[in-house]
């Protein structure tokens, strides 16, 4: 009996077999983009928003309950809404003032940018959706001030409007993602996380402020609730 079990003991572990990637559909698209800036917001924040979404929905699998993930998809899809449905009255507004000083041709762009990027989740498509929303907003507005519609300022006030809005967009959704990850660790899935989701680095310092912004703000509510369910509970004693 001892001579089997040192025998045994004695015997090479068999390396364990390396963890599969997670297969995931994703569909492989073309975007061109024409103004620059809607091709400033895609080069600027579409990568690291996409990875953001993704991240987060992985990282939620892992710490939270269904009710919770649900809850943050529709924070999410919130935030992603409002956008479009502002920029879709903007366009009305915008194509209301062309018919209604007869002007039908919209320009062309000198230098059209194409992009490869992968859809691999319904929020990353409405993303890529309102990337070219702006290109055609953008498109509006430089029709109207190519035609003495609109003036130079008002112009430059527009397209930066709706560049930022977009930028803000993308830091609020990383900021969700930041948030995500400290909850991960409060949790002690630090590792189960780091092996699903690594943490990409925004480098940009526009997009990391306003994740900071909505880092702190979900914080704040965080903070906020807590000490209302204390009071609650205290109340109760």
């Amino acid at each position: 009996m001892a001579e089997a079990a040192t025998a045994q003991s004695e015997q090479p572990q068999q390396p364990q077999a390396n963890r599969q990637p997670y297969s995931r559909p994703v569909f492989r698209q073309k975007l061109t983009v024409n103004s620059l800036q809607a091709q400033r917001v895609m080069e600027r924040s579409f990568d690291r928003v996409s990875n953001a979404l993704f991240s987060l929905d992985v990282i939620l699998r892992i710490i939270g309950d269904q009710t919770e993930i649900n809850q943050v998809e529709e924070i999410v899809q919130g935030h992603i809404e409002r956008v479009a449905e502002d920029m879709a009255k903007a366009m009305e507004q915008l194509k209301k003032v062309m018919s209604d000083n007869g002007i039908e041709a919209v320009p062309g762009y000198s230098a059209p940018t194409e992009y490869s990027i992968e859809i691999t989740s319904p929020q990353i498509a409405q993303i890529a959706r309102l990337i070219r929303n702006l290109d055609e907003l953008m498109s509006l507005v430089d029709t109207l001030w190519l035609n003495s519609i609109l003036s130079s300022q008002q112009r430059s006030d527009a397209t930066y409007e709706w560049q930022q809005r977009l930028i803000k967009l993308a830091g609020r959704i990383i900021g969700m993602e930041k948030r995500a990850r400290i909850s991960a660790h409060s949790k002690g899935k630090d590792k189960e996380v780091a092996e699903a989701a690594p943490e990409q680095e925004t480098t940009d310092p526009e997009l990391s402020s306003e994740a900071d912004v909505q880092d702190n703000e979900d914080g704040a509510k965080s903070s906020k609730k807590g000490s209302k369910e204390s009071s609650s509970g205290a109340e109760a004693a």
